[in-house]
């Protein structure tokens, strides 16, 4: 089968195309062809080796496809079915194995790029407005990289629990984008102080809560917007890792919460992971969650993929297509 391969950690020119064995699916496991794959910060990370992983891999941790072959124990799936999942290495191939308990079925009226669009960066929209900082109505909120592929599905999800949304932008395209998902104000970060606005549009109360991918950029701006007790939700670091940081300044600064979320730890039962991918892929079936798949690339065109997220001029979800 043809995969990308990293053999050693590096920029984006580390992903190399290959021809590898096909795996074979064990107890427990079906083998899936792939038909589209998400191109996601975590894989950057792990490219980097920022985040440590065996070498060597092939990257990758969201698709979706056809199921072709399953293994002994696993008769909750059957050939033809279509399934997407996340959380599951080796993705940027033409074909997979993945433990069925982590399958989810696609539902009628989704195609299977939009499921590998939704399944990651939906269920951490998800986890994020519902669980981590469950979002009350008439919340004010502050989304950072509000056109981003979370961003823009977290705009949405806030919305439709009662939230007062900003949403932090680079450019007005960027903006529109984030205003069409439902943002009530948008904040061009490149022309103007985030936090001191956050403060000027909350008559200086602050926030309750912030959701940031940035990182090390938006680290000091994202605690200087929230209210005494706020909570900051740290799920990327786009810009780079955080710096150390001297916890006394949560108290000085109002007795403050900081949280370093990941999605596995809120869909680590196969309960929480069915709850999560089926709001999610249901509201994509309904119409009522919007998907935005800004590039579908080949997968010899990986690491132009990478190139492109890296530079955060994008906005939306990126595809491979083996």
């Amino acid at each position: 089968m043809r995969a990308i391969q990293i053999t050693h950690t590096g920029g984006a020119e580390v992903l190399q195309l290959r021809e590898l064995p096909t795996p074979t699916p064990g107890p427990g496991e079906a083998l899936v062809q792939i038909e589209a794959c998400g191109v996601n910060f975590i894989d950057i990370y792990l490219r980097e080796g920022r985040y440590a992983s065996p070498l060597p891999f092939i990257p990758g941790q969201e698709a979706a496809g056809v199921v072709l072959a399953v293994g002994p124990d696993a008769a909750s799936v059957k050939v033809g079915d279509r399934v997407a999942w996340c959380g599951v290495p080796a993705t940027y191939a033409q074909f997979a194995v993945a433990p069925v308990a982590r399958l989810i079925a696609v539902p009628d009226g989704i195609t299977t790029r939009q499921a590998a669009a939704a399944m990651l960066q939906g269920m951490t929209a998800h986890y994020l407005s519902h669980s981590t900082y469950a979002i009350q109505p008439n919340d004010a909120v502050l989304v950072h990289a509000g056109a981003g592929g979370v961003g823009l599905l977290l705009i949405q999800m806030a919305k439709r629990l009662g939230a007062r949304v900003f949403a932090t932008v680079s450019t007005d395209g960027k903006a529109a984008l984030a205003r069409a998902a439902g943002a009530d104000e948008t904040i061009l970060y490149t022309r103007e102080d985030f936090a001191a606005k956050v403060r000027e549009l909350t008559d200086g109360a602050g926030i309750p809560v912030v959701y940031d991918s940035v990182g090390k950029t938006t680290f000091d701006g994202s605690l200087a917007c929230l209210r005494p007790r706020g909570t900051l939700v740290l799920y990327g670091g786009s810009s780079g890792a955080v710096p150390p940081f001297d916890l006394i300044q949560l108290s000085t600064r109002g007795s403050l919460y900081i949280t370093r979320p990941t999605l596995k730890d809120y869909t680590a039962t196969r309960e929480e992971l069915v709850q999560r991918a089926g709001d999610v892929l249901g509201w994509v079936a309904d119409g009522s969650l919007k998907l935005r798949i800004e590039h579908s690339y080949a997968l010899a065109d990986a690491a132009q993929a990478h190139r492109d997220l890296e530079s955060r001029k994008t906005t939306g979800k990126l595809l491979l297509i083996p």
